[in-house]
């Protein structure tokens, strides 16, 4: 050999150093749940039953305009063989979990109110929070977005963010679970620094566990920041690891950039743009990404019990290509890997199941035969002591399953069954813990 050892030596401590910076600044993608959608309601109109009320409204609209499977096939083009089972899984899941998260809104949902007023509604939306923490009657994740934390507004911001909390542990010792702050408007890195010093403060004097962070993306400096530096990672960095995800905005975004009202729709070539910038920022990162929102809503324009047939026509055709639309918006979200995005009424709750069913059902012949070929392929080679090192893609099929058992496509036996794992290793949510016990074994 013509290289030195010490040569080599060097080498290896210059590169095993590179392997842990980027392990700390690239974990993967997290295994934990993500929730596929936000619905997002005025802080003034929030109540501890605000889920359940949610969860019959959208019951309602699936029932009224879309009661059967084929009904859901010709709305949204599915396959007939596949409207059944994606209709009774979203017919089950809007009695069962109709929300995911709840995002309490002080911001463009609650609007702009004299200052008592919005002290009240701090107060009572945190209380009602509370109430609904004892009575078991919150979905998996909440939190509240507060008004930006600009020149003029973030006094209210973080008056608002101190009264809702301290009530919230006044009434019932604790946050619940899956809470988290939204942070909107975001131009410059003091913005989210100032953000994490008022938490740690709280978290502080109030003796409570870390609250987590979502920054909106919803301005050009978020996305490509002054120096022409991605402005979402140097955020992220200034959230110290309280970053819990990313969501784009796709109204305001479009907005900034003087696009005019009627061409900011989620198709946008400038969303794909910061879309993609987004993801690219933060990819192996493990902060989660979340698409926008659909704004046409699937609500009749006609109402009243006396109407004429070409009104209750014009009702359903208005309402079933509002679905579409929503439903096509998905997918593509999903098919770009956007796995989250907002809901802004009950009745585009069927659509965000029904698509996300669809997705993850269509995909799991290739993904399971992927996974377990991975596994196998894996677990031989470092058996035979070569280095396997592929682990994030043994994940990310992993985490396929871990999303589609989240959301309610499949069960965990349907899990196994497609995969080739074992229930216990499913629940490890690692790839590398799956290979470690096999090659152990």
């Amino acid at each position: 050999m013509t290289l030195r050892d010490d040569s080599m030596t060097r080498w290896g401590e210059r590169l095993g150093a590179v392997a842990t910076r980027l392990g700390t600044d690239f974990p993967g993608e997290s295994p934990e749940r993500q929730p596929v959608h936000t619905v997002y309601g005025g802080a003034h109109l929030f109540s501890a039953n605000t889920a359940e009320r949610l969860g019959e409204l959208s019951l309602a609209a699936l029932d009224r305009w879309a009661p059967a499977p084929e009904d859901l096939a010709s709305i949204l083009g599915l396959p007939e063989s596949q409207a059944g089972p994606v209709h009774d899984l979203v017919a089950e899941k809007l009695r069962r979990e109709p929300v995911e998260d709840f995002r309490i809104d002080f911001e463009d949902g609650y609007g702009h109110r004299p200052d008592d007023e919005e002290d009240g509604h701090a107060r009572s939306a945190a209380t009602e929070l509370a109430g609904g923490m004892t009575a078991g009657t919150l979905p998996p994740f909440t939190g509240i977005r507060v008004k930006s934390l600009s020149g003029e507004l973030h006094r209210r911001a973080l008056r608002t963010l101190d009264l809702f909390v301290t009530t919230v542990v006044e009434k019932g010792g604790h946050l619940p679970p899956g809470f988290t702050v939204t942070l909107p408007k975001i131009q410059d890195v003091e913005q989210v620094l100032v953000l994490g010093e008022a938490l740690a403060e709280l978290e502080q004097d109030l003796g409570i566990d870390p609250i987590p962070v979502e920054l909106m993306v919803e301005t050009p400096q978020t996305v490509i920041d002054r120096d022409g530096t991605s402005g979402v990672r140097k955020f992220v960095d200034a959230g110290q690891g309280r970053v819990r995800g990313a969501h784009f905005g796709t109204y305001d975004y479009t907005a900034s950039l003087t696009i005019t009202a009627a061409y900011q729709t989620m198709t946008h070539p400038a969303c794909d743009f910061a879309r993609h910038a987004l993801q690219v920022s933060l990819a192996g990162t493990g902060v989660w990404i979340s698409d926008g929102a659909t704004n046409v809503m699937p609500v009749a324009p006609h109402r009243g019990e006396e109407l004429t047939s070409s009104q209750e026509e014009e009702n359903r055709k208005t309402v079933h290509d509002a679905m579409r639309l929503h439903y096509e918006h998905i997918r593509n979200s999903l098919i770009h890997a956007y796995y989250q995005g907002w809901d802004l009424h009950p009745a585009q709750f069927p659509t965000r199941y029904a698509a996300v069913y669809a997705f993850f059902l269509e995909g799991l012949d290739q993904a399971g035969e992927r996974l377990s070929n991975f596994v196998e392929s894996a677990a031989k080679a470092t058996l035979v002591g070569e280095v396997f090192d592929d682990a994030a893609t043994g994940q990310g099929l992993l985490n396929f399953f871990l999303r589609a058992i989240n959301c309610g496509a499949i069960d965990e036996r349907e899990a196994t069954t497609r995969s080739g794992l074992t229930l216990d290793e499913i629940q490890t949510r690692s790839f590398l813990a799956i290979l470690e016990s096999r090659t152990a074994g």
